[in-house]
């Protein structure tokens, strides 16, 4: 508090940038009074943080754009200036030009801050001057303003020693900037004590330099390698010395003397060098005309693309002219990004760091984000920012994100390519592991079939028990040890959106592969397979940084100071085996909840239908993924699907197929380590329609509840329930319209109905066709295979199933409508009969009577009841089966309880 003892002044601070903020605050702690700040406008929407600090404390703030017009002071501006009836004006960094009648209006006039020791360095660039003419000594001064430029008389100054390897960014945050601001503190109470001193500038020894601009910034080779070393970091970062190599200019950034012994390397020819440079491993190394030698770290070519020195030839001209779009984007847009982000920042060097210029978290998110948008969708992580902090290693860090180089391995993927459905289709065939695409360690393969012609697409890894092995080791390194652990909610979720977003952009490619592999029509696919995985990420993308605990009011004995709360946390390593059916979709729903909250996973897609998941491999490297995170492992149920549910580091298994084999997996978890499971099993899903329905609709969607994906729909309708007045119209109708559907190429644009998935599933419907018909049931239409390549199967309609049947129990899983009547009126009836089973996944009702529809709905013992709807399923709508349906969720928030684990916290204070 001795502080506000001493004498104080009304002060008026002019200029900006974080300097200035710093100036700013010390001097209203040292009980100074700051009337007004005068700064710049804001820049692209970001306030200077001179202007932040004094309007958080409610200091007048004025932004003006300039303050004279043709050599004359504006007179609004002028008053608005006088109106604060400042003292003293301050200038710690101002990059306007403020008019000599507002330099001299104050009672004490006006003191500036300067980056040099006065009078050497006079001008804008006194820094970079420093270091190029090789300066022993670096400093500051506080001097007098007056109408020259630099020249007034020296308040005080300060200096320290400037370091073999300085750059303009260690000489100011070692010295000028800490200093610097104690200075200005100390210049202001001088004045106001009365005992500053106005000490004129000797003209013995004074320099100005200009600005340095890149056509002469050219590098003069017949010179010593200490002449060498401060022309490159006086000029780094801007505009960077540069010479001619190869035809194509290079500027070099990371200068440093080198005292050792010079490294091996590969001679590389710089025009005009006497001596070869050396590429070697840590970086270019250039000989002055002493023979001493230094080193750069960093090359940059003329369209902006930078890379480590020591690359020069691993990357070569041929990977220059390799590059993508998006790399030369990021070259040459990355240092805009950062001057518009770190806008109090004059210049952006080397060894500019970001949150010590003042960027903050905000700004952290806000740089990721444009880098994504404005570098074709590079995806960076937060962590990238914070590990990087240096704008030579964030730039670094950025291209060996473009290149591959952040991994340990490129990704390599072999692909099958065909050309389909008018155009190039690349297929990934081999298993997933650790971010790499390999072969199954025997060196198995089988052979995937396109169920259109019955021809083989390719041959696909068949993964072993050591594959198995290898992903979740893969996966538990990954969540234990790896980036994905320790990325924060925001980060998951954005990889995941970034993910739906390259789902979406291949989506014409997915659902092409969807139809060879699976059979699916291609509009269907696009809409459905497609469609609906993209719309799950996104949504559980949205999750990710919404799982939360609670907290608890517990009762305990006085004195009661406790705090309980509840945490959600991932669980580990999970195992997650789909069906064919929707190979995308199945995998989409399933694997996007688990990585939303936060688990890692090793996934089986059906034997018959891999390629999709595998094409989705490769989208979650593009996504940016880190390396085992998501784990695909091509093979049989009996080997690859058992060792994961007997597996002892795998934490919860999801599972959707038949009832038999889920029986089977819950006692193999059960036994191996009682792991967590989630079962979405068989279905024989009743529809009932009653008399007063809207009949056109009914027939409609009552063949959309069967025939929908060739029935090949785990919530199919498996037994429809008409009632009798209605029976009879009910099936001339649906058989009228079976007859218009166009079976045949899934491709083909006008298809209704493709090809069953598989062959033994075809040959396993004819046979439920001919149980049908040996127990009596009536065969209306169908129940043949369709004459002609491949495994079509006609939509097939019974009626007169009666309730002891096979195929009122059991389900097909095909093209199938088994249709029962009942009496008229007898809604508990019927509700027995439809409730008459093991199975409870799906159900509807149609009628336009909203009480019985509600009553109906109530009695159904299914997971999900359709009203006057079928097959109406969202990503938001919790989706799952009871009694021998399974039990666990699919989609909606309750799908993420089924990948955490609740931990309660319970402390005294």
């Amino acid at each position: 508090m001795s502080a506000y003892f001493k004498n104080k002044l009304k002060l008026a601070l002019i200029g900006q940038s974080l300097f200035g903020q710093e100036v700013y605050s010390h001097l209203r702690k040292e009980g100074h009074r700051v009337v007004g700040v005068f700064t710049v406008p804001d820049k692209d929407g970001k306030t200077d943080p001179l202007a932040l600090a004094a309007e958080k404390d409610g200091t007048p703030v004025f932004k003006f754009p300039r303050w004279r017009v043709k050599g004359k002071t504006i007179k609004e501006v002028a008053e608005a200036y006088k109106s604060v009836g400042a003292e003293l004006n301050v200038l710690p960094f101002c990059t306007q030009f403020i008019p000599m009648d507002v330099i001299d209006s104050p009672k004490y006039g006006s003191i500036i801050y300067h980056p040099s020791i006065l009078p050497r360095h006079r001008g804008a660039s006194a820094i970079n001057w420093t270091l190029i003419m090789g300066d022993k000594k670096a400093g500051f001064s506080v001097f007098w303003a007056d109408d020259g430029l630099d020249t007034g008389p020296i308040l005080l100054q300060k200096s320290c020693d400037v370091e073999p390897n300085d750059t303009v960014d260690a000489l100011y945050n070692r010295f000028l900037f800490p200093e610097g601001i104690k200075a200005m503190v100390e210049a202001v109470q001088l004045i106001a004590d009365g005992k500053a001193p106005r000490i004129p500038q000797p003209e013995e020894g004074a320099t100005y330099e200009g600005i340095q601009k890149k056509e002469n910034a050219e590098i003069s080779w017949d010179q010593s390698a200490e002449v060498l070393h401060n022309w490159i970091r006086g000029h780094d970062k801007v505009p960077g010395a540069w010479t001619e190599i190869n035809g194509q200019m290079v500027t070099f950034y990371g200068s440093s003397l080198l005292k050792s012994s010079v490294p091996s390397g590969e001679p590389l020819e710089i025009k005009g060098a006497t001596k070869p440079g050396l590429v070697t491993k840590n970086g270019l190394v250039l000989f002055g005309n002493d023979g001493k030698a230094l080193m750069v770290r960093n090359l940059q070519f003329e369209d902006g693309r930078m890379i480590p020195a020591s690359q020069y030839f691993s990357a070569g001209e041929t990977s220059v002219l390799e590059l993508t779009a998006e790399e030369v984007k990021v070259a040459g847009t990355i240092k805009v990004i950062w001057a518009g982000i770190l806008s109090n920042v004059p210049v952006i060097e080397d060894s500019t760091d970001f949150f010590k210029s003042g960027a903050s978290s905000m700004d952290v998110v806000r740089l990721v984000e444009e880098i994504r948008q404005k570098c074709g969708g590079l995806q960076l992580q937060n962590e990238d920012v914070y590990l990087a902090t240096k704008f030579e290693d964030f730039i670094q860090k950025v291209v060996r994100k473009l290149r591959g180089e952040e991994s340990e391995e490129e990704l390599v993927v072999d692909y099958v390519s065909k050309e389909v459905n008018e155009m190039t289709v690349k297929m990934p065939y081999q298993c997933f592991i650790n971010g790499q695409f390999t072969d199954a360690d025997d060196g198995k393969t089988y052979d995937t079939i396109n169920p259109t012609d019955g021809s083989i697409i390719c041959k696909v890894s068949y993964a072993s028990l050591v594959d198995v092995d290898k992903a979740v080791a893969a996966a538990k390194d990954a969540f234990e040890n790896g980036e994905w652990g320790r990325m924060n909610a925001r980060e998951r979720g954005r990889l995941m959106y970034r993910l739906a977003d390259l789902l979406e952009e291949n989506q014409e490619e997915l659902a092409t592969i969807e139809a060879l592999d699976s059979g699916a029509v291609y509009t269907l696919a696009l809409k459905t397979h497609i469609g609906m995985s993209v719309q799950t990420f996104r949504y559980f993308a949205g999750w990710c940084d919404k799982i939360q605990g609670s907290t608890i009011p517990i009762n305990q004995a006085r004195p009661n100071r406790n705090l309980t709360f509840t945490k959600k946390e991932p669980l580990g390593v999970c195992a997650i085996i789909i069906p064919w059916n929707y190979p995308l979709m199945m995998l989409a729903w399933k694997s996007a909840a688990c990585l939303a909250a936060g688990n890692t996973l090793v996934l089986k897609p059906a034997q018959v239908t891999p390629l999709t998941a595998l094409k989705f491999a490769e989208l979650s490297v593009k996504a940016g993924f880190p390396k085992g995170v998501i784990n695909i492992i091509p093979g049989s149920g009996g080997i690859a699907g058992q060792r994961l549910s007997e597996h002892p580091d795998i934490r919860k298994l999801g599972f959707t197929g038949s009832t038999a084999i889920g029986k089977q997996i819950m006692k193999s978890c059960a036994v191996s380590n009682l792991k967590k499971v989630s079962l979405e099993l068989g279905g024989k899903s009743p529809l009932i329609i009653f008399n007063d329905c809207e009949l056109d609709k009914a027939v409609r969607m009552g063949m959309g509840a069967v025939f929908f994906n060739k029935g090949e729909n785990c919530i199919a309708a498996g037994r429809l329930f008409v009632e009798e007045a209605i029976h009879d119209e009910f099936v001339t109708r649906v058989v009228e319209e079976i007859k218009k559907m166009k079976i045949g190429d899934p491709l083909d644009r006008s298809t209704d109905h493709g090809p069953q998935n598989h062959k033994a599933h075809l040959e396993k419907l004819l046979q439920y066709c001919e149980a049908g018909v040996k127990e009596g049931a009536t065969l209306v239409y169908g129940g043949r295979q369709v004459q002609r390549p491949g495994f079509f199967m006609e939509p097939t309609v019974f009626t007169d199933v009666e309730d002891h049947m096979y195929l009122a129990k059991e389900e097909s899983f095909g093209p199938i409508m088994v249709i029962s009547k009942f009496q008229n009126g007898d809604i508990d009836g019927v509700l027995q009969r439809a409730n008459n089973t093991e199975y409870g996944l799906a159900s509807g009702v149609f009628t336009r009577d909203i009480n019985k529809a509600m009553y109906v709905s109530e009695k159904l013992e299914a997971g999900t009841v359709f009203v006057n709807t079928y097959n109406k399923t969202d990503v938001a709508a919790p989706f799952g089966g009871v009694k021998q349906s399974g039990f666990g969720k699919d989609l909606g928030e309750e799908a993420l309880n089924e990948y955490l684990k609740t931990k309660t916290v319970t402390l005294e204070y």
